[in-house]
């Protein structure tokens, strides 16, 4: 028989310690993306039932963990309840695994640490909704010596200027280039214009001894190498 009072107890009650103690027993695997972002909600909200808001930032960002983590400011102030706590939370906890990523694929050499690169690109740029074009710069033993962005452009275009790319390259005294960028779309098939920009690029690096070792090409149905599809020239 309920005790008194029981009735009254909302119906998370005990809900963030069951919570915490089965990830703490699984270590994560098994539980499902709207309560991994629950426990984070926890340090934000000390009281009350964060499911709902968990619930409502995931179907508003691609029904994903990852969609919401990498979703703009501008995009989580719409949904009740996500305010400036809630955001600053969630881009620190995304900027935690971004740089344990970048960690991996710089701590060897590129070309034998691909998966690494590829995983880390990927988790930058798969959700972003403006296309990006990045540049990893490499040294003579194919380590990451510099990972920036070139340029950031629209929905579905980015200016790339080779000059400014190799400019950059013999800044740092890189000897060779791995091209980056993504297709908000999703589709990441390369364009016309993907391919005669790589081109271009590859032709004004060659002529100073520098290499271009892949272009990738990022978007959420999954990613093409240039150098895997023989577009390199």
């Amino acid at each position: 028989m309920a005790e008194a009072g029981d009735s009254e107890k909302p119906h998370f009650h005990g809900h963030r310690a069951r919570l915490r103690a089965r990830f703490l027993e699984s270590g994560g695997a098994g539980i499902p993306d709207y309560e991994i972002l629950e426990l984070i909600l926890f340090g934000i909200f000390r009281n009350g039932d964060t499911k709902p808001l968990a619930k409502a930032l995931i179907a508003a960002c691609g029904g994903s963990l990852a969609g919401v983590l990498a979703a703009p400011p501008e995009r989580l102030k719409n949904v009740p309840g996500c305010g400036e706590a809630v955001i600053a939370a969630l881009k620190v906890t995304r900027e935690a695994g971004l740089r344990m990523l970048k960690a991996d694929a710089t701590q060897r050499p590129a070309l034998s640490n691909w998966q690494a690169l590829l995983d880390y690109c990927r988790a930058v740029l798969q959700h972003e909704g403006i296309e990006q074009f990045r540049i990893l710069f490499l040294d003579r033993k194919n380590q990451v010596i510099a990972d920036e962005q070139q340029q950031r452009g629209t929905v579905d275009h980015t200016p790339v200027y080779p000059r400014e790319v190799v400019k950059r390259a013999l800044e740092l005294n890189a000897a060779a280039l791995i091209l980056v960028h993504n297709h908000p779309s999703g589709d990441p098939t390369p364009s016309r214009a993907d391919i005669e920009v790589t081109r271009q690029v590859c032709d004004a690096a060659a002529t100073l001894g520098i290499a271009v070792h892949d272009h990738l090409i990022i978007g959420r149905k999954g990613h093409v190498s240039f150098r895997e599809k023989g577009l390199l020239g």
